[in-house]
């Protein structure tokens, strides 16, 4: 059963009353480390496993704790009630095979709890009551009208559609490789508040035939997700977000990207965990909306990689940090037992913006804290030599190369104004119009500042390598005026430096973080990469699908295009 506070904490400092905390008020590490609710999408009826319909509360209003000194926080989460409901939502634990039906249902408030800004192209109900939402599961490759596509928002009730609008139950397939998906908001111009709200939570796809052989940690202590994000409170407890734009002639509130100094790790601030002398399997997910982790621990433990995104990789790779962008997944194994010392901080110490921005503070450069219990005892887990082998990157079969162009514009003062993919809206015209089953090069050219983490629908790919741009400002004046990379003459500009792609990343993902400065060639898989099989359902179907940035304020407004499959 749902319900929505009867009280809601409009977020102003200066209609509560409340400042904007110091995050060094907040004793690090107090908290435990929770464990989301669970889910399974499919049930066993007389030995035999079936589809399993499930009604997920989508976004009801409720309040949250986030660290044990803050008072309760308004938020938008997702639950079977609301009494379950949580930030994040429940994992969602989907078989192999076996086909999981979702109801997602809008229970919010007829206004937000952050502030909004109607200049960006946003989802507007015609009433103006209501907060819109629709749902995507990140990493999922399932049918146009189960995608969540931007313009298929709902508010509650189903009282109104957006203009894409398809059904009230998602169909997921679960045909995939096995690995780490999550579900979030996706809706035209409010993702970054709905996620920020709240409006995120894991799906896991098991396959246990496959994996189960691997002895990897597995169960409920010893394989955990985390998913890492960050923000800022006012001293009332609700999330702060700034609500005066960089350019406030232009866009009233939208600023080109949110960052906060308390890093939360599954809805608890710099939480600790208490963990065992052995391994253990953390499927670290970056829900940020624009901050980039470069992770380490403090005495020297090391990621033993096994997964990137939604795949396994095909062996192990131990590195000693690790660089998430947002909506990134590493999916490490960590063995506490080479521990020299009883305590392990896990730490961050990326700029903000990334590459070049400010350096990490006392804040935002910890994110929790392992306790290590000092006695040894026996693991029966292990991380094998191979893990699973999908095909190789295949320059043969592509179809077709593509270029994607990305561009920053900025306003007289020289800040921010909007953001785009190849000079086009998500309304111009689709020009990327894939042939289901067919693979395709892409060359995605980052004619900005920041790094941009490049999200595909549908697709799988492989990064093949990054290339500097060597006289850039030629370039990028060139593509400003003309917006034509061969005309342009990308050959001969492309020939600097390489950037190796780190072996972790080498698998087949989902999301890349695209250089500044650099074209990034990727392989992009228009079809399964575990097996030959035709999807089991009509890929060319409306709405289609998009791709994107995946830092929330440039997708918002409007760094996204439209993705229209064909036969």
């Amino acid at each position: 059963m749902f319900f929505a506070l009867s009280r809601v904490v409009v977020n102003s400092a200066a209609t509560t009353g409340g400042g904007l905390i110091n995050p060094l008020k907040l004793e690090m590490f107090v908290d435990e480390l929770p464990d989301m609710p669970k889910i399974k999408g499919y049930y066993a009826a007389n030995g035999v496993v079936k589809p399993k319909k499930l009604e997920i509360g989508n976004c009801l209003l409720a309040v949250q704790k986030f660290h044990r000194d803050l008072p309760p926080t308004p938020v938008f989460a997702f639950g079977t009630s609301s009494l379950t409901a949580s930030v994040p939502g429940p994992t969602i634990e989907a078989l192999h095979g076996i086909d999981t039906y979702v109801t997602w249902q809008n229970h919010l408030p007829p206004n937000h709890i952050l502030p909004i800004d109607p200049t960006i192209p946003t989802a507007m109900p015609s009433n103006k009551k209501g907060v819109p939402t629709v749902v995507h599961l990140h990493g999922g490759i399932d049918e146009p009208e189960s995608d969540g596509y931007a313009k298929s928002w709902f508010t509650a009730g189903f009282e109104e559609k957006g203009p894409t609008w398809t059904n009230e139950t998602y169909h997921y397939h679960n045909m995939q490789q096995p690995g780490n998906t999550w579900y979030h908001d996706h809706t035209m111009g409010l993702t970054r508040v709905n996620l920020l709200a709240g409006l995120i939570g894991a799906y896991i796809l098991r396959h246990p035939d496959v994996e189960a052989p691997l002895r990897l940690p597995s169960g409920d202590v010893f394989d955990r997700p985390l998913f890492v994000f960050d923000r800022n409170f006012l001293t009332n407890g609700s999330i702060y977000m700034n609500s005066t734009g960089n350019n406030p002639s232009i866009h009233p509130q939208w600023q080109p990207e949110y960052f906060g100094d308390v890093i939360v790790v599954n809805g608890k601030a710099w939480p600790r965990m208490t963990v065992r002398r052995r391994k253990y399997r953390f499927r670290i997910i970056n829900a940020s909306n624009a901050r980039f982790f470069r992770f380490f621990f403090t005495n020297g433990l090391r990621f033993i990689h096994v997964g990137s995104d939604s795949a396994y990789l095909g062996k192990p790779v131990v590195t000693n940090d690790t660089v998430l962008a947002p909506a990134e997944i590493a999916d490490v194994v960590i063995d506490f037992s080479e521990s020299t010392s009883d305590v392990a901080i896990l730490a961050n110490d990326a700029p903000y913006p990334y590459p070049a921005g400010n350096p990490v503070n006392d804040a935002n450069g910890k994110v929790m804290k392992f306790i290590i219990l000092k006695n040894r005892e026996t693991d029966p887990w292990r991380v094998p030599e191979k893990l699973i082998e999908y095909p190789s990157a295949d320059l043969s079969a592509a179809s077709t190369t593509r270029y994607i162009a990305m561009y920053e514009y900025t306003s007289n003062t020289g800040k921010p104004t909007h953001l785009l993919i190849n000079a086009k809206t998500l309304e111009d015209p689709v020009t990327e119009t894939p042939k289901v089953g067919t693979s395709e090069v892409w060359e995605v050219i980052n004619l900005t500042g920041d790094n941009h983490p490049l999200h595909i629908h549908l697709g799988l790919f492989k990064t093949l390598d990054q290339t500097e741009l060597v006289n850039l400002d030629e370039f990028t004046a060139c593509m400003n005026k003309i917006n034509d990379a061969i005309k342009c003459n990308l050959s001969k500009h492309a020939g600097g430096k390489k950037l190796a792609v780190p072996v972790h990343e080498q698998g087949w993902k989902n999301v890349y973080k695209i250089a500044p400065g650099y074209v990034t060639r990727i392989l992009v898989r228009f079809s399964y990469v575990h097996a030959n099989a035709s999807y089991p359902f009509d890929a060319t179907a409306e709405p289609g699908y998009v791709y994107h940035c995946h830092i929330l304020d440039h997708e918002d407004n409007i760094m996204m295009r439209p993705l229209k499959l064909i036969k």
